[in-house]
């Protein structure tokens, strides 16, 4: 068994379930939405993009891709919940959580189309 191969399998599929548990609950209920899993989610995703800068072929290409398009969705989560927190005068409403949590919802598809991708590639690699 090749540890880099599951290494790069793990953190892959890892980032994809922090990012589901964090999105999964009510939309608008903050309580169901804790903000160390969003961190969590972040630094587990740009684990998973490190990785990815290895990868020489085609389908390595996309799935960085797709690992980027997730940074930017968490991290743009994360700005928009600092500026609710320090920033704006109401606070965290259930409006702005929302947003952040729609806006994890994007990351969620590509950690979704990545692991896909990474699921086509073994089983194309296996024959």
């Amino acid at each position: 068994m090749n540890f880099e191969k599951v290494s790069f399998a793990f953190f892959i599929v890892f980032a994809l379930t922090l990012n589901f548990g964090f999105f999964i609950g009510d939309i608008d209920n903050p309580a169901h939405h804790h903000v160390y899993e969003l961190f969590a989610a972040i630094v587990i995703s740009l684990i998973a993009t490190v990785i990815k800068l290895g990868e020489r072929s085609q389908i390595g290409a996309v799935l960085l891709a797709t690992s980027l398009v997730a940074d930017i969705h968490l991290i743009g989560a994360a700005i928009i919940w600092g500026f609710a927190e320090h920033v704006s005068e109401s606070g965290l409403t259930p409006d702005m959580m929302s947003t952040i949590v729609s806006v994890s919802g994007g990351a969620l598809i590509a950690n979704i189309t990545s692991v896909i991708l990474l699921v086509v590639e073994t089983v194309v690699h296996r024959r």
